[in-house]
């Protein structure tokens, strides 16, 4: 007679619960207890079940082995439920892809925060500096500042380049760079017809021109600037 028991498995669970009779013929010295094993997610554990063999028939002349688990009376069997190290691989890869785009994720969000400030203070400073080598912001500062804020706060919705590979950003750079475009062409236009004696292509090599080339000429003296090896 045979039983299968839990341990750290659970009947029902972890597997099918099982009895019954084992009856050998003459000469046959094996024979198969089926047992099911649950379809369950097992990452990194390992958990084990008990196959009970006892109540011989007398007549039949068979012994247990006293020196195994069970001892003379029954012969106990511990099996043990292992993961699969492929699924294990899987998971720990997958795990490892999550963490890392989370990381990047929290520093994308503090780069995003730092992009608000930044637009909010006077040449991008919050006036904190412990070391006092920067000077103050001069009044063309504090009247530029006040002029280009609501640009500031408006670019400064562009993602950083930590979402998506950097194409996150130049996607959004693409859309409010046509934006500004198309503003500055449609006050351009209205300009032109305020003024009779204006005509259209004195104000596309004009008022266009600058409002789409004199910007990005800042912007490449700004960045030139503020680089120590440009």
């Amino acid at each position: 007679q045979y039983v299968v028991e839990g341990d750290s498995a659970i009947p029902g669970r972890d597997f099918e619960a099982v009895d019954g009779f084992i009856e050998l013929e003459d000469g046959v010295t094996e024979a198969l207890i089926p047992v099911k094993v649950l379809a369950r997610g097992r990452y990194n554990t390992q958990l084990t079940f008990r196959v009970t063999i006892s109540s011989i028939t007398p007549a039949s002349g068979a012994t247990f082995d006293p020196t195994t688990d069970g001892g003379a009376e029954s012969c106990i069997a511990t099996v043990h439920i292992m993961p699969d190290k492929l699924q294990v691989e899987r998971v720990d890869k997958i795990v490892s892809t999550l963490r890392h785009n989370w990381d990047k994720a929290k520093i994308g969000n503090d780069s995003w925060k730092e992009q608000f400030k930044a637009a909010l203070y006077v040449n991008g400073g919050d006036g904190d500096d412990d070391e006092g080598d920067e000077e103050p912001p001069s009044i063309l500062d504090w009247v530029m500042h006040i002029v280009t804020l609501p640009w500031k706060l408006l670019f400064a919705f562009c993602p950083p380049t930590d979402y998506c590979g950097g194409w996150l950003c130049f996607l959004c750079s693409l859309m409010m760079i046509g934006l500004v475009t198309t503003i500055i062409g449609d006050m351009a236009n209205l300009f032109g017809c305020v003024i009779p004696s204006m005509e259209n292509e004195i104000t596309a090599i004009t008022l266009v021109a600058l409002g789409t080339s004199l910007p990005d000429t800042f912007a490449s003296k700004a960045a030139a600037e503020q680089d120590p090896h440009a």
